[in-house]
């Protein structure tokens, strides 16, 4: 068994404190010199450049197509739309002045005052209102829907209480912006990439996830609907993953955006906007990860294999260098990313602990009687088990073996979310049940009134309303656990990152 690292907080111990730590420690990401906002470092920007490449590739699949749009967005155009602006006025950054000039007084630089801008700016806190305003250049006819966009881009917006990859100021995400024809196109392209999503988070992720739709009081600002994926960290609480929104008129009303349809009349486009963010690092990091470090899911790892040798000399180290070549091709040719790591300027030991700690999936060792007997010591991350094996057919062994580390986690992980679902029929009980943690299913009358005092006396809030049921009998109808009134399902409660 690998030695757990005794500079990091245990989960048990302090959960919040053991997530920070890790994020540093496995060399993914730092503070920086922007308060709120953080460094992604090498590492942890290969693992998110893994992420982007599928869900790339899955957006293309279903007929989208990249494009860029400004990162400025003018004041005016945030005013359109009034239930957007006032769900991210607070959150804004505002460019007021385009120009620097030397301090008279030797202070360094200063805004010059005479550079003020006649409109300020916007930082983009997300696209929606830029994006519909040029869709205004694009679409006359029905000829010219669908438009299926999406944006890979950064946005800005301002956060009090930050934490790396979870909650910062500005971060990385992609921003899909499409525009339809008809109402129902619209609502099935929605559910679409919310199942493109959910599809992403079990299958590369390892991350098992609830879908369903947002209350009311939890939509995007500017949404009929909002769909979202939501998923179980180690600490009992919830994090959502990944959201789709049906926008219904809304945004081409606020920016004229009308078509000639197959009848000849003039009618107002229909919308969606979807996205994920680098948030996702860190539901990765706290669903998988242990007391030894980060635990990934070998679809999404940098380095899947590392092979480290062991050697008495520099003969032996050749010897070994040989043997292990052609192992390396083997793998590369399968598709496996392999790094071999015969660096001699640090010592085994500390080679095992850092690609513990980065959470490589498969470690294989050789060396010098593993050289004379043509055998490997191979080691799993996620259940830390070692066996020493032939090196005749290791490349299949390990291939088949990162399928078996990729399924393992994610039942693991399913099987612990399964186990912290619990159903409360009464408010009381609920009081009780959401200070350990997991998901509640429980009866809600549907008003926004009792849903903002469940979350007011017990800061827990409706992650959503599920589509597929969780558990049996949780799709009958019901009396709501606070005021008795009818409720036509159950719904998932949570305290959420």
């Amino acid at each position: 068994m690998a030695v757990e690292l005794k500079d990091l907080t245990k989960r048990s111990e302090n959960y919040s404190q053991w997530y920070n730590e890790l994020v540093v420690k496995a060399d993914l990401a730092e503070q920086s010199a922007v308060r709120g906002c953080m460094v992604i470092k090498p590492y942890g920007y290969a693992i998110w450049e893994k992420m982007q490449r599928q869900l790339d590739d899955m957006f293309k699949e279903t007929g989208h197509v990249n494009a860029y749009f400004p990162l400025l967005i003018p004041k005016s155009f945030l005013s359109r739309e009034a239930e957007h602006v006032e769900g991210f006025a607070k959150e804004c950054a505002v460019v007021t002045h385009y120009r620097l000039k030397n301090d008279p007084n030797g202070g360094g630089v200063v805004v010059d005052p005479a550079a003020k801008l006649e409109e300020e700016l916007i930082i983009r806190p997300t696209s929606e209102t830029i994006i519909w305003n040029t869709y205004k250049n694009w679409i006359n006819s029905y000829r010219d829907l669908p438009i299926l966009c999406n944006q890979w881009a950064n946005v800005f917006r301002w956060e009090m209480r930050t934490r790396l990859f979870l909650r910062t100021a500005e971060f990385l995400w992609q921003e899909g912006h499409t525009a339809h024809a008809t109402k129902e196109e619209a609502e099935a392209e929605a559910v679409k990439m919310l199942n493109v999503y959910a599809d992403f988070a079990e299958k590369y992720m390892a991350v098992p996830v609830v879908k369903g739709v947002k209350s009311a009081n939890e939509r995007f600002a500017g949404a009929l609907n909002t769909y979202t994926i939501e998923a179980m960290m180690q600490d009992g609480k919830a994090l959502q993953s990944g959201t789709s929104h049906f926008l219904g008129q809304n945004f081409a009303k606020a920016f004229d955006v009308q078509f000639v349809n197959k009848e000849n009349k003039l009618e107002y486009v229909w919308a969606t906007s979807w996205g994920v963010s680098t948030r996702l690092m860190g539901a990765l990091i706290m669903t998988h990860s242990d007391d030894n470090g980060l635990v990934l899911p070998p679809h999404l790892a940098p380095i899947q294999v590392v092979i480290v040798p062991i050697y008495k000399n520099m003969e032996m180290l050749q010897k070994i260098d040989e043997k292990v070549a052609g192992i390396v091709a083997k793998l590369k040719a399968m598709g496996i990313s392999v790094k071999y790591d015969n660096a001699d300027n640090k010592r085994p030991g500390f080679k095992f602990a850092d690609y513990e700690v980065k959470g490589v999936p498969v470690r294989l060792v050789m060396g010098g009687r593993d050289l004379e007997n043509n055998t490997v010591e191979v080691m799993r991350r996620d259940t830390l088990e070692k066996e020493t094996r032939s090196c005749d057919g290791i490349e299949e062994y390990v291939k088949n073996l990162l399928e078996d580390i990729q399924n393992n986690i994610y039942q693991k992980a399913l099987n612990y979310r399964n186990s912290r679902i619990t159903t409360v029929d009464s408010y009381e009980e609920f009081k009780e049940k959401i200070e350990e943690g997991g998901f509640i299913l429980a009866h809600w009358d549907g008003t926004t009134e009792t849903e903002e005092k469940i979350k007011e006396e017990t800061k827990a809030t409706i992650r959503c309303i599920p589509f597929d049921s969780l558990i049996p009998g949780d799709k009958e109808p019901g009396k709501c656990m606070v005021t008795g009134k009818p409720s036509a399902c159950r719904v998932i409660f949570a305290r959420s990152y």
